[in-house]
C-alpha cells in the first residue's frame, strides 16, 4: 500500500456538508461525481496528499443510506492507494481478510475499488483504490 488515498465521510446533505468542509478546510471542493452503481453522490476535497470524500446517498437502498440510518453521519471508510489492486486482493485473501467484491469495480475519482469487510478489519470498512 502506497498511502492513505482518502477518508470517506457519510453525509445526509452534500450541499450543506460542502459548505461546512469549505469553512473547515478553507478551500472549495474540487470535484463532485455520481457513482450510480453504488447509489451515491460524492464530493472531494484535497488536503495535502490525502483527500476527504463526502458521500451522500442518491437512493434509499444504497450502502450510504443504510450506514446513515444505522450509525448517523460520520466516517464511513478509509481508502488506501495501491499499485496493483489484483495483487493486493490475492495477498489480503491469503492473509485471511474477507473481500467484499473480489472483482474491482469502477469508483469515483477515476479509481478501481475493492472493499474489505469490517468484520475482518476491526470494524473499519477498508477500500483499496487503484488509478484507472
Amino acid at each position: 500500500m502506497k498511502k492513505i488515498e482518502h477518508l470517506g465521510i457519510a453525509v445526509a446533505d452534500l450541499k450543506k456538508s460542502n459548505e461546512l468542509f469549505k469553512k473547515l478546510l478553507g478551500k472549495e471542493h474540487y470535484k463532485e461525481e455520481a457513482v450510480e452503481g453504488e447509489g451515491v453522490k460524492t464530493s472531494f476535497f484535497q488536503v495535502g496528499d490525502t483527500k476527504i470524500e463526502l458521500l451522500e446517498a442518491s437512493r434509499e437502498d444504497s450502502p450510504i443510506a443504510k450506514f446513515i440510518s444505522k450509525k448517523s453521519e460520520g466516517i464511513h471508510h478509509i481508502a488506501f492507494d495501491v499499485q496493483d489492486i489484483y495483487a493486493e486482493i490475492e495477498r489480503l485473501k491469503s492473509e485471511g481478510f474477507e473481500i467484499l467484491n473480489e472483482v474491482p469495480k469502477e469508483g469515483a475519482d477515476n479509481k478501481l475499488v475493492v472493499f474489505l469487510h469490517p468484520r475482518s478489519t476491526n470494524g473499519v470498512l477498508v477500500e483499496l483504490c487503484q488509478e484507472r
